[in-house]
This record gives structure tokens, C-alpha cells and sequence, in this order.
């Protein structure tokens, strides 16, 4: 068994630099260190792995955040990006999986792109930044993306972004990281997943595999009022779904510890959704490997759960 990160971000030098210009958050956040250690994935990186008995990491560059870009623009980047993350994972095999990037903006491109960064690159999955200009992918003329993944047979990782302009007003007066880590990503994701189960996607894709950072965002604390609301009899507008959101929370996602390191979430998720469904997950750089696997060590769960979350899941899920 191999111990697998499913959080772990990287950076080219090329989107670094542009990022910057964009007013990117690794400018405002310790931007030289920060900066450096999203930019090595070699001997550092590599050393900090194995200090935490960490032997992989599913890499992901998640700044800056091309779903926001122009639609040319972030599908020139995704590209850049995807080949450059499937020269690192053919570099180090052992030690890297690659989700690729896309820029959902542009659904037919990036589907394309999803097909190419698995059939010709070589990586593992897709990384998806919640929104795609505001706007969410329970529009169906963005299911073309998920059609592709399952096809594919890849996962699809949600990971978090500031808010959409639906709710960011909310977050934006306390500014950065309240409309974000602390928060304002949570908010966004959670209600971006209620709405893909609400708009049927999962009925239509059965199994497509979509994957949750920081405990799921909050979710597994909401099953039974996910469904209480779904289902009351009080309810005139139930979307036509043919089971219950919780149904689908523990069948067609998969959820990360990354990012919250504390044992009453992981009890929860733990509970709601069985070892099953839980991977690890650090959050790397944003977070620190050492912390990430003594949380796990210190879990109250038994070791055949533990063995699950720390590395067969992950197995299972990408076919090592």
C-alpha cells in the first residue's frame, strides 16, 4: 500500500509570473516561499514527502484560477500547464499523479483537453475551480466536460474558489482569506456540488467519480437536513432527482482530509460516509505534510479503516 496526498498543488514558472500580474493570492501570501515551494517538485518537495512517510502526491495548479480567464486564454494555459505536469509525472512516476487542468469556460475545448491530457499525456483526472466565470456547471451546456470524464473513466476534483459574484458580496468586505480558506471556498463548493445533484448530472452519469478536498466541504455534516429538505412534505418544487441528495454524496463522491486537521470533522465524515469514501490529503504547500499525516496517525479509526483512507482508496479510485 502506498500513502497518497490528494491535494498537492504545483506551479510553473511561466504561470507564476502571470499570476503575479493578475493579482494572484501567492503574490499577497509569503509570495518568495510560498512561491518556491509550489514551484520544486524535486529533491525538497521529495524529502518533505518522505519525512511524513508520504510516497505520493496527485498534483494540481490551482492558482492562478484560469476559470476565470478569457476562454482563449485559459485554454492556452491549460494546455501549458498539462504539458508541463505530464513532463513532471513521467519524470517521477513514483511519486506523482497528474490532474489535468482545464478551462471550463470554453466546455467544448475543454473537453477536448480532457481527452488529450488522458489519452496522449498521461494524466489521471481533472481539476476543476468550482465557478467558471461566475457561472455554474449545472449549466448543461458544460456537461459535455463531465460526458468526457466519464468516458474517460477519470475522476473530476472540485476544488474550491473564492465565491461567485452570486454570493461574494457576502465575503468580499473582510477581504482575503475570510472569501476564501476560511470560508468563502467552502461556501462556493458546497453549494456548486448541491446544485450538479440538483440538476440531475448524476442521473445522467451514473458514474462519474467526482472528488471533495477539506472533509467535503462541510457536507457530510449536513446529510440528514440535505434530505429532510429535499424530501419534506411541506416542499412544492422538489427537483425531479430519482434519490436523495445524500445518495448521491456516497456514490458518486469521494472526499479528502486536506485542510482540516481536526478529529471531530474526521469522526463525522468518518461516520456519515464510511472509510470508503475518504482519502488523504494535505494541501500541500498551503498546509504542511508533517501535520497532515500525524493528524491521521492520531485518528480513532480502526487500522484496516486507516489503511483505506491512507492510500487503497486512492488505488482503487485511479487504478494504480
Amino acid at each position: 500500500m502506498k500513502t497518497i496526498d490528494l491535494e498537492a498543488h504545483f506551479l510553473t514558472p511561466e504561470l507564476l509570473k502571470f499570476g503575479e500580474k493578475r493579482g494572484n493570492p501567492v503574490a499577497r501570501i509569503q509570495p518568495r516561499k510560498l512561491g518556491e515551494m509550489l514551484l520544486d517538485v524535486g529533491e525538497k518537495r521529495q524529502q518533505s514527502m518522505a519525512a511524513a512517510g508520504i510516497d505520493m502526491q496527485v498534483l494540481s495548479a490551482v492558482t492562478p484560477p484560469l476559470q476565470m480567464f478569457e476562454p482563449a486564454e485559459g485554454y492556452a494555459w491549460s494546455q501549458a500547464i498539462n504539458d508541463e505536469l505530464s513532463r513532471i509525472v513521467k519524470k517521477y512516476p513514483d511519486k506523482y499523479l497528474g490532474l489535468a487542468a482545464i478551462a471550463p469556460q470554453e466546455p467544448g475545448s475543454a473537453a477536448g483537453e480532457i481527452e488529450r491530457a488522458v489519452k496522449k499525456l498521461g494524466l489521471q483526472g481533472v481539476s476543476i475551480l468550482s465557478h467558471a466565470r461566475n457561472e455554474y456547471l449545472d449549466n448543461k451546456k458544460y456537461w459535455g466536460i463531465f460526458d468526457q470524464a466519464e468516458k474517460m473513466n477519470v475522476p473530476v476534483y472540485i476544488h474550491p474558489a473564492t465565491p461567485s459574484t452570486l454570493m461574494l458580496g457576502a465575503f468580499s468586505d473582510y477581504g482575503f482569506p475570510f472569501s476564501g480558506p476560511m470560508l468563502g471556498f467552502a461556501a462556493d463548493t458546497s453549494t456548486h456540488v448541491m446544485r450538479l445533484i440538483y440538476s440531475g448530472l448524476f442521473d445522467v452519469y451514473p458514474n462519474l467519480e467526482i472528488i471533495l478536498g477539506h472533509m467535503g466541504e462541510g457536507l457530510p455534516y449536513w446529510l440528514p437536513r440535505l434530505d429532510f429538505a429535499w424530501n419534506a412534505w411541506w416542499v412544492n418544487n422538489r427537483p425531479a432527482i430519482k434519490r436523495k441528495p445524500s445518495e448521491y454524496l456516497k456514490t458518486n463522491f469521494w472526499i479528502n482530509t486536506s485542510g482540516v486537521f481536526f478529529q471531530p470533522a474526521l469522526q463525522c465524515a468518518y461516520q456519515a460516509l464510511g472509510a470508503e469514501r475518504i482519502m488523504f490529503g494535505v494541501d500541500y504547500p498551503y498546509q504542511l505534510n508533517e501535520e497532515a499525516a500525524q493528524f491521521m496517525k492520531e485518528a480513532d479509526i480502526p487500522d484496516e479503516d486507516k489503511q483505506k483512507i491512507w492510500g487503497l482508496n486512492a488505488q482503487k479510485l485511479f487504478g494504480l
